[in-house]
């Protein structure tokens, strides 16, 4: 099953989604609809929509507020788009100028604020406990985790526990939140909801492993993104962590330096090095191995069309190359 394929599974609430996202950016300030709809219609893949749905429809069907869900989930992510490219300045995102760069810094987060508020004011109208308790704790574990990451940046001797803690808080738990809140409202018990929490977990990990890979092994024009963007930062992600325990001296105190001082200086030396060492595949078969722990989770429903996409999906995610 291809991504055309999955996306057909729910077409019609994904239309019913997009419909309530439309809705839902309406405001008084025309400035918030400009750079809220600018930043929502970028071309973004809304997994984390289609995960909602996916998972609703495993656990028995989807109605109005899984709609309503969906679009809470596309506000969470998208408010922390705008906040993260004005943290990490960043001017091309999905390959457009960013918020922050057209608008400036204070109008994106302003309105990254916005979305924040009005996926609060959504929760309360869906009225299920469980499931704003769940979104508030992730909203809460995505800040954390973006808070992590920033006290890693420039720092090589950051560590693999400490890389998965942040693309678990900072990714993965919106993910999980996503699929578990879904399966809740469905009516699944806490079993099931406990198991699509777990699939959900594992895909975001596999997902963000696979981004991190993409910055030193992918193409600019299909990411939307420049090559190197984290290592311009000083982020130290997987590739790099894994490349500095593995690899020559000489060539680990190069990407030492650069991690420290961040820029692309030495981007096609460090490019070399990650492919040398094994470290770009040593990250996928990381991402593999949270593929098929997300797989797992699913043996235990019934065979239907949203179990088939579900599966289809976690390939998509390790095997994508945008």
């Amino acid at each position: 099953m291809d991504q055309k394929a999955v996306f057909a599974t729910v077409a019609d609430d994904f239309a019913a989604v997009n419909r309530t996202i439309l809705d839902q950016l309406e405001s008084r300030v025309p400035l918030v609809e400009k750079i809220a709809d600018y930043i929502i219609s970028s071309g973004g893949k809304r997994l984390r929509p289609l995960l909602a749905l996916l998972s609703g429809g495993l656990c028995g069907s989807i109605d109005e507020r899984h709609h309503k869900l969906a679009t809470v989930i596309e506000f969470l992510h998208t408010a922390t788009l705008l906040h993260d490219d004005v943290v990490d300045t960043s001017d091309l995102r999905r390959g457009r100028p960013t918020a922050n760069a057209k608008w400036g810094n204070a109008p994106s987060v302003l309105v990254g604020d916005f979305l924040y508020a009005r996926a609060f004011e959504l929760l309360v109208d869906i009225g299920q406990m469980p499931v704003m308790n769940r979104l508030a704790v992730a909203t809460r574990t995505i800040a954390e985790g973006e808070v992590m990451q920033l006290m890693n940046v420039r720092n090589p001797g950051a560590t693999e526990a400490q890389y998965m803690d942040v693309i678990k808080g900072k990714t993965a738990v919106l993910f999980q939140a996503s699929s578990e809140t879904a399966a809740l409202l469905s009516g699944a018990d806490p079993a099931q909801a406990g198991k699509l929490a777990e699939y959900g977990l594992n895909l975001g990990l596999a997902f963000q492993l696979i981004d991190d890979v993409l910055d030193y092994d992918g193409d600019s024009s299909k990411l939307g993104k420049n090559v190197g963007d984290d290592l311009a930062e000083g982020k130290p992600t997987l590739p790099l962590i894994h490349a500095m325990a593995t690899a020559p001296a000489e060539d680990a105190k190069l990407i030492r330096k650069a991690v420290r001082k961040g820029g692309l200086d030495e981007l096609e030396a460090i490019v070399d090095i990650v492919h040398r060492c094994g470290s770009i595949d040593y990250v996928r078969d990381k991402a593999l191995e949270h593929a098929n722990l997300a797989l797992a989770q699913l043996d235990t429903f019934p065979d239907s069309d949203y179990k088939a996409a579900l599966s289809a999906l976690t390939g998509l995610a390790v095997a994508r190359d945008s």
